[in-house]
């Protein structure tokens, strides 16, 4: 048996996913890597054992997808804060005894000006918001919810370039004027310079970690004197979790082998 014959299944959405793909398919493994768009196709090398899928699986779909492509492992590379999929997954690896590995990007500590609040429902229902220019970084999901807000703050958004981002934004009682549409990583400089062209009193993020920016948005809360807010990472019960490629290679050998 060779390795090439193995499927490995990692669940993409994440910057970590495209370096583990890379990672995990130039040792020879083959893998398939589930994405929910096609632009983010584009972010994967073009390898010969590398394989896509575009799509969200649902719960229904996740067991005959992992029979029907032969997974012997599953790494999951899923965002943070994308905790459905990471826990119906669990679910299914454990009644089909498939090795599951999170893979959680390293949480970085918060400096002195940071707020963290334990979830999205600590911040919709208090008062931090009353009054302020606020700055929402926090993906398009969820800013419907904070439509009952947009008459009490002057809320503004910062959202991925695309069409279904810029809707729901849009629909959620956010202002042209008041939505900026880029792609991270998002540089010092600039993260500054849009602070300051709005006039932000407050930052609300994700506990996202240095590839989602955090560290820069600390960095800029600090100069500017501006508080910053970070909601809390979701607590999930993972069976195995790392924060280490080399763990994950190993992962990858062991139950290639076995």
């Amino acid at each position: 048996m060779t390795l090439a014959e193995n499927y490995f299944w990692i669940i993409g959405g994440t910057s970590e996913s495209v370096m583990l793909a890379q990672a995990i398919a130039e040792k020879n493994f083959s893998c398939i890597v589930t994405v929910t768009t096609a632009d983010a196709v584009k972010l994967y090398p073009a390898l010969s054992n590398l394989r896509i899928r575009v799509g969200q699986l649902k719960e229904f779909q996740i067991h005959d997808f992992i029979q029907q492509e032969k997974i012997i492992a599953i790494v999951d590379a899923s965002h943070p804060y994308a905790i459905a999929i990471s826990e119906t997954v669990i679910k299914i690896a454990q009644t089909l005894q498939i090795p599951y590995l999170r893979y959680e990007r390293a949480e970085l500590v918060p400096s002195q000006n940071i707020t963290v609040l334990e979830d999205f429902e600590t911040l919709l229902t208090g008062n931090y918001l009353t009054n302020q220019r606020v700055l929402l970084t926090l993906g398009y999901k969820i800013l419907p919810r904070f439509k009952q807000w947009q008459s009490q703050a002057v809320l503004f958004a910062r959202i991925l370039p695309s069409i279904e981002s810029l809707k729901v934004a849009l629909e959620s009682g956010f202002t042209s004027d008041r939505l900026i549409a880029i792609r991270p990583p998002i540089s010092i400089d600039l993260e500054k310079a849009l602070w300051q062209q709005w006039n932000i009193s407050l930052v609300i993020s994700k506990a996202s970690g240095q590839a989602g920016g955090e560290e820069i948005k600390q960095k800029v809360a600090e100069l500017l004197e501006i508080p910053l807010m970070i909601i809390a990472r979701p607590k999930v019960d993972y069976p195995q979790q790392t924060n280490d490629l080399n763990e994950v290679l190993n992962f990858c050998y062991h139950y290639c082998l076995n």
